[in-house]
């Protein structure tokens, strides 16, 4: 039942999933649990590129239910979705509590934009 509204709402799982990241990014960090195990095999940065690809495999997702196949709005989504991602890292550095903006996050975050982009190009007619 919640695949058939996926796919007959994307909209409402595409806001849903960016609104969930920008949660998870204002949390305060002494609410973020660390390992020392975890950070050697860069376990923050598969997260925030896992997240991100969800977040671009959403939008564009919705891009295709409103039937908006064009290459420039493919890239204009993906641009937004690294746009959110800078937005988010330097909300981090600058405006929540015990939380501090990273680069490398950024890179990860635009990765799994990127990685969202040639899964999405490769796998378009499956899709649609």
């Amino acid at each position: 039942m919640l695949l058939k509204h996926f796919y007959t709402r994307p909209l409402l799982f595409a806001i849903a999933w960016s609104i969930f990241i920008l949660i998870l990014c204002s949390t305060p960090g002494q609410y973020i649990p660390t390992t020392n195990w975890l950070e050697l095999l860069s376990f923050d940065k598969l997260v925030h590129a896992s997240i991100f690809f969800v977040l671009c495999i959403l939008w564009l997702l919705v891009l295709i239910k409103y039937n908006i196949k064009n290459t420039i709005s493919i890239f204009i989504t993906i641009a937004c979705c690294i746009l959110y991602g800078g937005i988010l890292e330097i909300m981090q550095a600058k405006l929540f509590s015990d939380r501090s903006g990273d680069w490398l996050d950024f890179m990860a975050n635009s990765i799994g934009c990127f990685v969202a982009l040639i899964w999405f190009v490769t796998n378009k007619r499956k899709v649609a």
